[in-house]
């Protein structure tokens, strides 16, 4: 019985982090840089939910724009399988997602320096969700 309830707690200490509070990027910082400007920003698949060109699927954030606008870019430094299979119901591939980030626009792409993924939103649609519900609109014209 006491094995039992070891593996239990042992289970919850690994999973509980993870529900909570978001996860870090494991080859970046782990905590953010006080001095850099910390972003919150929209983070999914750059070929399946941000229009970039590509052949492979990759991490991308939508950074703001001086004009009010957002711009999206690939980020080094975060692998697309990180946080899990990116065609899962909240994986990179289907689902936008918000991050905390920093980092720099370096020759296109965003280098990033501490990359935070964060929980799943309550109520969110995910982006294939909305494409349909765009495609719908558009027939209904």
């Amino acid at each position: 019985m006491k094995t039992n309830n070891l593996i239990g707690a042992a289970a919850l200490a690994v999973a509980f982090p993870l529900c909570g509070w978001g996860q870090v990027a494991r080859d970046l910082d782990q905590q953010p840089d006080p001095r850099k400007p910390l972003m919150t920003v929209e983070t999914s698949c750059g070929e399946c939910n941000f229009g970039l060109p590509g052949n492979d699927c990759d991490v991308a954030v939508r950074l703001p724009s001086g004009d009010g606008t957002t711009q999206a870019y690939y980020v080094e430094g975060v692998d697309i399988s990180e946080y899990g299979h990116p065609h899962d119901e909240n994986g990179f591939c289907v689902a936008v997602r918000k991050a905390e980030v920093q980092g720099d626009v370096v020759d296109g792409h965003f280098k990033a320096s501490y990359f935070k993924l964060l929980p799943v939103e309550q109520g969110r649609q995910k982006a294939k969700d909305k494409r349909r519900a765009r495609k719908e609109k558009g027939k209904k014209r």
